[in-house]
């Protein structure tokens, strides 16, 4: 018999790779995925539980049909059901939600109640492990706490919940001139935007140690510590990935890929992911016994991601990469938090400094998407100071750097608002 797979969330990653991977693996006879959007439940249902991937190389787009899903409303009490159902049969399980803030929200659609209410009802002898890929270091405690709070321990004794680290890009495609151009294929006939991934797959999650186990989904990595690649992730791919965009923001383009054939933005780019955040984090982990934290696999690394970051199949848009200003310049985020790394270990940022620039000027000139407007943000970036700077910065960092890291964090990204 095959195994059976079961997912929360049907977004890109959940659609683009873990369930995709799982079709792909031929282990699995059987695919269950909860998602709260009706319409969608609809359409796939409609198409006879078969939908529509496109997936990006660098030189053409593949499309796939994956078939025999099985999309659930969590709200519907027959979907419900059969979620739960499914649950007490699964072997592989995927959580691919927003944050790990909606694990315990939606009253009879929680996705930790469902959850709790299947691992109860299974033979509790069986293993399963369910992959958290909320964007979170810790997202497989937390749902793991959560879950010890709704059912009991029998019932997550064969149960390993994993982190995860996933460098895959992804995204919706909702625009019809684009779709039309790029030839690509809607979900459903009756839903009006297309899923695009890259190909990329590497993704490394947590050591299982449930005997007697195999995993269905081979591809992935196994670590036996995943903060150091969390890190690499954060300020690496997430850190370049945001400011190659705000870059690439200042000089008008409207994709990442535009970036391709402008030498000197990706000179910058390489700059602060090698000799900044690279440089950083091989020495904070120069003792772990791995190729990446070494000078030659992180800018190997640097590489592959800076090529696959302005992928022109990938249709990055520079307005969606770079959105949620507030959280992507946030003091522990990609750009500061990044600085701060690399501040830590004697290395100066300049060029990081100047993606933080680029962030607060897409900032202020994008005001208006914005969920709070900070009280010290100018209406300009003419209008912006070096005090107002540090007020604007001091206002939006949740947690407050060491009095004289902030005043160097500010120099360094006036330095650059003023060089712009």
């Amino acid at each position: 018999m095959g195994k059976t797979f079961v997912g929360f969330g049907f977004g890109p990653i959940q659609s683009g790779l873990f369930l995709y991977e799982a079709w792909q693996s031929g282990n699995f006879d059987r695919y269950v995925v909860a998602e709260v959007n009706c319409e969608l439940v609809r359409a796939l249902g409609d198409n006879g539980g078969a939908y529509e991937l496109n997936v990006a190389g660098q030189d053409h787009i593949e499309t796939h049909t994956i078939e025999g899903v099985e999309l659930y409303d969590p709200n519907d009490q027959a979907g419900r059901r059969a979620i739960v159902d499914a649950i007490a049969q699964a072997d592989e399980i995927a959580t691919s939600l927003p944050s790990v803030k909606f694990y315990d929200i939606g009253g009879q659609a929680s996705v930790a109640g469902i959850l709790a209410e299947g691992l109860q009802a299974r033979d509790h002898a069986r293993p399963v492990v369910v992959y958290a890929s909320e964007n979170n270091n810790h997202a497989a405690e937390i749902l793991a706490e959560i879950l010890a709070g709704k059912t009991s321990p029998q019932a997550l004794e064969k149960v390993q919940i994993l982190n995860t680290v996933i460098g895959k890009m992804s995204g919706i495609i909702s625009d019809q001139a684009t779709i039309s151009q790029m030839k690509l294929r809607r979900i459903t006939p009756k839903i009006s935007h297309a899923i695009l991934v890259e190909e990329f797959n590497r993704i490394l999650i947590s050591r299982i140690d449930l005997a007697g186990f195999t995993r269905g989904i081979t591809c992935f990595a196994e670590k036996a510590d995943l903060l150091p690649f969390e890190e690499a992730k954060l300020y690496g791919h997430n850190a370049i990935h945001a400011m190659l965009a705000y870059l690439a923001e200042l000089r008008g383009y409207e994709t990442v890929a535009q970036a391709r054939d402008d030498a000197e933005l990706l000179a910058i780019a390489r700059r602060a992911f090698v000799d900044e955040s690279g440089a950083a984090l091989c020495k904070r982990y120069a003792t772990l016994d791995e190729p990446l934290f070494t000078l030659a696999g992180y800018g190997e690394y640097a590489d592959d991601l800076i090529e696959r970051m302005v992928n022109p199949n990938l249709h990055d848009l520079v307005e969606r990469v770079g959105r949620d200003h507030l959280r992507k310049l946030g003091c522990d985020d990609r750009l500061f938090g990044t600085m701060q790394l690399a501040l830590r270990y004697d290395i100066e940022p300049v060029n990081l400094a100047r993606g933080a620039a680029a962030g607060v000027v897409s900032m202020i000139r994008r005001a208006k998407e914005l969920a709070e407007l900070p009280a010290h943000l100018p209406a300009s970036p003419e209008q912006l100071t070096r005090q107002g700077l540090a007020d604007l910065l001091g206002e939006i960092w949740a947690t407050q750097p060491e009095p004289a890291v902030a005043k160097k964090l500010v120099d360094l990204t006036w330095a650059e608002l003023e060089s712009m």
